[in-house]
């Protein structure tokens, strides 16, 4: 007999995927406040990025999570970023994440995401360190530290493993997108790209650079 319940929560964690696939962006949230990274958010938001990794550098992160959650706005896909051990995992999955992102691959974070049908992008930078993120269930991979792994990284892991999915994470800019996305690149993570113009309180900064990338994405694909 099959477990509908559990179908689903699978058809779950795997629509969640493709919608990233799909956005291909994610921003990498991180805020000195509470407050400064949900606006951070809020503002990626609105200029076209739907995939919102909010960090666990940030002061009170769990709450910025359940904060970008009772907002209920379609196509937004908040997931938690530098999650390093298991207990932090569920605290963020019970506030509202709906994807789970370390620096590194941790056998118990895997088991729990597993447990709650939620991706796990486990931060690897072998194939050694993939494979063995694969075989605990791990579908896309982040390719971490990226600025220093580079695209060929893709291409070396693809060799052995060209079922395995990659996003890089660090060093990804609009100069490079097109790189990132010839190799075949899941989705790509900007972080400092996006804030480096926020000056005096003032976010709006944010939502252009945004704009910028999604515009500039939109293009590369219908070439």
């Amino acid at each position: 007999m099959i477990d509908i319940r559990g179908e689903c929560r699978m058809l779950k964690k795997f629509e969640v995927l493709n919608e990233m696939r799909e956005g291909y962006v994610v921003a990498v949230v991180r805020g000195n406040t509470k407050e400064e990274a949900v606006e951070i958010a809020k503002q990626a938001f609105k200029g076209g990025i739907r995939s919102l990794e909010i960090t666990f550098t940030t002061p009170d992160a769990a709450e910025v999570i359940a904060e970008l959650a009772s907002l209920n706005e379609e196509g937004m896909i908040i997931g938690a970023g530098t999650v390093l051990d298991d207990t932090t995992a569920r605290i963020a999955i019970m506030k509202g994440a709906r994807y789970i992102v370390s620096p590194h691959f941790d056998r118990n974070i895997s088991l729990m995401c597993n447990r709650y049908c939620v991706p796990y992008l486990p931060g690897c930078g072998s194939v050694t360190e993939v494979m063995e993120a694969v075989t605990y269930g791990s579908d896309v991979i982040k390719m971490f530290p990226g600025s220093l792994l580079g695209k060929s990284f893709i291409k070396d892991v693809h060799g052995p493993l060209p079922h395995v999915q990659m996003m890089p994470s660090g060093g990804v800019s609009k100069d490079n997108l097109a790189d990132w996305l010839e190799v075949g690149a899941f989705a790509v993570g900007i972080g400092s790209a996006l804030t480096k113009n926020v000056k005096n309180g003032d976010y709006s900064s944010v939502q252009t650079t945004a704009r910028e990338f999604m515009d500039h994405l939109e293009a590369l694909r219908t070439k």
